[in-house]
């Protein structure tokens, strides 16, 4: 009974309690608001601070409408999210936003852009070629390389840079890739590999600057650097092979040509050094033909005029010739041949043969000379 008693009388008191303690969090919110009220409280104005404050607005607003356009930029205006014009370098007004707004993109930057893949190197080295495969491109004899490069562009319209293309950069990337792969499938593996990178660099850079015109990028393509070119790992070492057979023959070819340049000038030149003397040969003898018949002509002439003279006149020139040469000369005196011809020997030039000089006598053994008997003889 006592302990019912006890909790009897325990029960009134409970919610005396918890009304004290709603009573005393409702005074804390009270509180709280009555201290935000006079903390936010507008102070009241006239109709002058009310004109002054909305001018301060209104300028406010106003000056949303000047902006500077920096000397690297160039300013897209939008009039409701539409591009309507573009502004140079300075200071531009346009209307207050949110009518109009401005975009202000860097159009002197220059951008770089890396197309292929590079080379596979370490314990990578089949992952990367995996990855890679989109770096092949078929040359123009049918074989396979990998290439390299990079592609530097700046804007050259804002308005359809921000505006004609989604993705400016994908753009590129892209249309640089086609263009690169449409040149290589044009040139040999040889020469993309060697002589003609620039060339093949200079063409892409034109074929891609095309096709951006083409789709309004409002890109421009500064340079193009073909940075490498070569057949995938998995047949370098045989096209190596095959390079270096090619640089065999073509030193094999230059060497044979440096040998043919070599002698077939002397060749040449000894074939017509014969052939000038062989064409002296034939004009000598020509000339000396012709002069041989011109001075046996007047002979004919005369010939034909006096048989007997002109024959009787060969006779003794031909005499005279053949006795020119001749040692000794015999002459008939006996009348039955000419008369009138005085006999005639040349003494001076017969000369009688040089005597052979004595014999030596045979060397005699040395000893005492033999005696010489007496001319008497002996008795």
């Amino acid at each position: 009974m006592d302990k019912l008693d006890a909790g009897a009388a325990d029960g009134p008191i409970e919610p005396a309690i918890r009304d004290e303690g709603a009573g005393a969090e409702f005074d804390l919110w009270r509180a709280v608001r009555t201290s935000l009220a006079e903390v936010f409280r507008m102070p009241r104005l006239g109709r002058r601070g009310l004109l002054a404050a909305l001018g301060v607005v209104v300028l406010a607003w106003l000056s949303t409408s000047l902006y500077r356009v920096q000397p690297d930029e160039k300013g897209v205006v939008l009039r409701f999210g539409k591009w309507v014009a573009t502004t140079d370098p300075g200071l531009h007004a346009h209307l207050p936003y949110p009518i109009e707004a401005v975009l202000l993109p860097k159009v002197t930057q220059v951008n770089q852009i890396e197309i292929g893949v590079g080379p596979s190197v370490g314990a990578g080295a089949a992952q990367s070629a995996q990855s890679g495969r989109g770096g092949q491109m078929l040359t123009g004899d049918e074989n396979i390389v990998e290439a390299d490069a990079a592609v530097f562009w700046k804007i050259r319209d804002p308005g359809r840079f921000l505006f004609k293309v989604e993705n400016p950069e994908l753009a590129v990337r892209t249309a640089a890739e086609g263009a690169l792969r449409d040149v290589i499938s044009r040139t040999p593996i040889q020469a993309a590999m060697s002589t003609s990178r620039q060339q093949i660099a200079d063409e892409t850079r034109t074929l891609l600057q095309t096709l951006l015109d083409d789709e309004e990028a409002g890109v421009e393509i500064t340079q193009v650097q073909l940075q490498r070119v070569e057949p995938p790992l998995a047949v370098i070492d045989a096209v190596n092979d095959v390079q270096r057979a090619r640089a065999d023959q073509v030193r094999a070819r230059n060497e044979a040509e440096a040998y043919a340049n070599d002698v077939l000038p002397r060749a040449r030149g000894e074939a017509e050094r014969i052939r000038q003397e062989a064409e002296a040969y034939r004009v000598q003898v020509g000339n000396l033909a012709h002069g041989e018949a011109d001075a046996f002509l007047p002979l004919l002439r005369s010939y034909e005029g006096a048989k007997d003279v002109t024959a009787w006149r060969l006779y003794l020139d031909s005499v005279d010739e053949v006795l020119k040469k001749s040692s000794k000369v015999i002459v008939d005196a006996s009348g039955k041949g000419v008369s009138s011809v005085m006999p005639y020997l040349p003494v001076g030039d017969l000369k009688a043969p040089a005597a052979a000089p004595p014999a030596a006598p045979p060397a005699s053994p040395a000893g005492p000379a033999p005696a010489v008997p007496p001319a008497g003889g002996a008795k």
